[in-house]
């Protein structure tokens, strides 16, 4: 083992990544060292890295230079003291949520709400967040550091690949549990066909869903996606006219009981609206696609329609074993996803050429072993 390894840091917003060689990290109090196999280079990290001083400055950055990464997947390479479950070998995700365990919501085990909560290799969603920015820098180097807690244990039938996009995967999940979709449920996706939305697909055999529909622009990527769960997805371009219309013919009037918001940052705030339009008496609809800016929403009407929105905004650890137990267990057939593999001397690469994906299917990895 060398004391330095190679990394890709982000010196100043916009600019290209940089490939250094840094210090080996040693794992402190409850904290292992991860060999990184895998990292899933998501659809928004270009709009991070480029606008996301301008856009939320209230969601801070880690300091820069920064090794940035969101989804990373490897091997126990050492444990720090007080780690008692984990040991060098083992496979795991590496969940970036960190949370401060001495917060209100953290001593009363509502680790997501920690009020200094930060994606590792990503962002901060406070102030405080930049303090556990800076102590887990991201996946994009041969070794990173991660609190024992943030750790998923992967079956051997999972590999790395596949592995680092459980943060997506789980988001998508989180959100589904928190209003129990399940067998019976309708479930409306708008932006079925991406990264985020291609989820509900996925998971819909694991988790007993038996009405969904999905929307989307381009209609022969819906076909592929509806292909995935013969019978119980139905689809529908935004080309073709408005989802709240589509939904009601599809529904007889009724609507659905739930409706997941997929769309990115720059999605039409109509096409939205279209979504809560959509929704039966008592519905729900949950936001985990970040769509941006002031929306103008009929709150009369979502009063007298007991209608409820929702943020989610990721996964737990602990939701995310599920997900890994369920690829186990045989229920979650993650073989659908494309993998791009780059090299880590090749992340500029990786980050620009996402624009020209297979939708959702494309999975863009960069592999510091590769």
């Amino acid at each position: 083992m060398t004391d330095t390894m190679l990394a890709a840091r982000m010196h100043n917003v916009a600019e290209k990544m940089r490939l250094e060689q840094l210090p080996v990290p040693k794992p402190g109090l409850g904290e292992v060292r991860v060999r990184v196999h895998a990292v899933n280079i998501v659809p928004n990290l270009s709009n991070i890295l480029e606008n996301w001083t301008t856009w939320f400055p209230g969601s801070p950055l880690p300091t820069l230079p920064a090794v940035f990464g969101l989804d990373p997947a490897g091997v126990v390479e050492e444990v720090g003291d007080g780690v008692i479950d984990w040991k060098p070998g083992d496979r795991v995700y590496v969940n970036p949520g960190r949370y401060c365990q001495s917060c209100e919501s953290c001593r009363n085990g509502d680790l997501i709400n920690c009020s200094s909560y930060a994606f590792s290799g990503y962002f901060g969603f406070t102030p405080t967040s930049v303090k556990l920015l800076d102590r887990y820098p991201g996946g994009l180097a041969e070794c990173m550091l991660a609190p024992a807690y943030s750790l998923v244990r992967l079956p051997d039938n999972l590999d790395f690949n596949a592995a680092a996009r459980f943060g997506y995967l789980g988001t998508m999940y989180s959100a589904l549990k928190k209003v129990n979709a399940g067998p019976g449920k309708t479930i409306l996706v708008n932006g079925v066909s991406g990264t985020l939305g291609l989820s509900a697909a996925l998971l819909a055999p694991a988790m007993g869903l038996t009405t969904l529909y999905g929307t989307a622009r381009n209609r022969e990527l819906l076909e592929s996606v509806a292909e995935l769960v013969p019978g119980r997805l139905r689809v529908h371009s935004l080309l073709d006219g408005p989802v709240d219309t589509w939904i009601l013919e599809q529904t007889g009037g009724r609507g659905v009981d739930i409706y997941i918001d997929a769309l990115g940052p720059g999605a039409d705030h109509e096409t939205f609206r279209e979504g809560m339009r959509s929704l039966r008496r008592g519905g729900v609809c949950v936001d985990i696609g970040a769509i941006m800016g002031d929306l103008a929403i009929d709150i009369h009407r979502m009063m007298d329609q007991q209608l409820s929105l929702i943020g989610s905004a990721w996964s737990t650890p602990g939701e995310c074993q599920e997900l890994a137990d369920m690829v186990a267990a045989g229920t979650l057939d993650l073989s659908p996803l494309e993998h791009r593999v780059y090299r880590l001397a090749d992340v500029n690469e990786a980050i620009g050429g996402i624009a020209n994906r297979n939708g959702g299917f494309s999975n863009f990895i960069v592999s510091p072993v590769a």
